[in-house]
Parts: C-alpha cells; sequence; structure tokens
C-alpha cells in the first residue's frame, strides 16, 4: 500500500475544486433535462417490445430448423430437409411481413 496514495482527493488532485462542474461558469446544462428516462410513447414502445418478442421467436425457430433440416440432409432424407428448407423460407417470410406492418416505425 502506498501512503501517498492515501490522501484526501483535493491533495492528491489541488485543480479539481469544491465548485468544479456545477460552480463552472462554461458548464451549461448539468444533466438530461425533465422528463428524461420516462417513457415518452408506452403504446408504441409496447408494439415494439411485442414485434421484437416475435421476430425473437422466429429467429430462434429458423435456428431450430436449419439444425434439423442440416441433420436430415446429412442422414440422406431428402424429403424432410425440402420439408424443413421450405419451414425456413416460411418464417424468413413471416419476418418480413413483422418488417412490413408498420413502415413508420421505421
Amino acid at each position: 500500500m502506498q501512503p501517498r496514495l492515501n490522501r484526501p482527493v483535493r491533495e492528491r488532485y489541488p485543480q479539481i475544486r469544491a465548485t468544479s462542474g456545477y460552480g463552472d461558469p462554461r458548464v451549461r446544462h448539468t444533466g438530461p433535462g425533465p422528463g428524461a428516462g420516462t417513457e415518452q410513447e408506452p403504446e408504441r414502445s409496447s408494439k415494439l417490445s411485442a414485434r421484437l418478442a416475435l421476430a425473437l421467436t422466429v429467429v430462434i425457430g429458423q435456428l431450430w430448423g436449419l439444425t434439423i433440416v442440416v441433420d436430415e440432409w446429412m442422414a440422406g432424407d431428402t424429403g424432410t430437409a425440402w420439408w424443413g428448407a421450405g419451414f425456413l423460407v416460411l418464417s424468413f417470410l413471416m419476418v418480413l411481413g413483422l418488417w412490413a406492418v408498420d413502415p413508420k416505425d421505421r
């Protein structure tokens, strides 16, 4: 342990004064302002959260489906692999549909 580091802050950093920040005339805005951190449009937020949850569910389903399709293809069962590929295309079209639902939210 170094005793020189165990000194009060004002001794270690003499350039920092008690009024640094709020007393400095160069500081014009001290924070984000009134209302910051509160939800301005809760309906839009819930709609976007629901859409995100659906899209994530579809992506997880696509990853699962891709695993099944590759396993079936490698096993030589091409019929099942083609049905699985159709599922993947359908789920991709579903995500595109979710994206096109409300173009003003982008």
